[in-house]
């Protein structure tokens, strides 16, 4: 498997971006950071780049649990959900695979929560 997990759509990027928001909330995840990649850029280095952006999403009580199982895990949370154009000018969705990302950390318990993450971001990909 891939530490990705992806879809094109037929929204605009705009639509693309409030159908995520909306399907990450059903199942139980904030927006804690977003960046605008291309607008970031565009400042801070002058240059054109495409429609991109990062959602930092989290379930709070998915993050708890994993935070109780292993401490250091932060490094990881939260979900990073990017929604871009890209250069076949559609929108993709993609977001981490938090089972695949977590491998390297040998934690049962983590692995269960890690999985049930998963299968939720693979609920909202469906849904977009």
């Amino acid at each position: 498997m891939s530490y990705y997990l992806s879809k094109i759509t037929d929204y605009d990027f705009e639509k693309a971006l409030v159908r995520v928001e909306e399907e990450l909330k059903a199942e139980g995840f904030g927006i804690l950071t977003e960046i605008d990649v291309q607008s970031t850029l565009k400042k801070k280095l002058d240059v054109d780049y495409k429609k991109y952006k990062i959602l930092g999403a989290c379930n709070p009580p998915l993050a708890y649990k994993a935070l109780t199982s292993e401490d250091k895990i932060g490094v990881m949370l939260p979900c990073n959900v990017i929604v871009e154009e890209n250069n076949e000018n559609k929108i993709e969705v993609a977001m981490v695979n938090p089972f695949e990302a977590m491998q390297g950390v040998k934690n049962e318990k983590l692995s269960a929560i890690a999985l049930e993450v998963s299968k939720k971001l693979e609920t909202v990909l469906g849904k977009i």
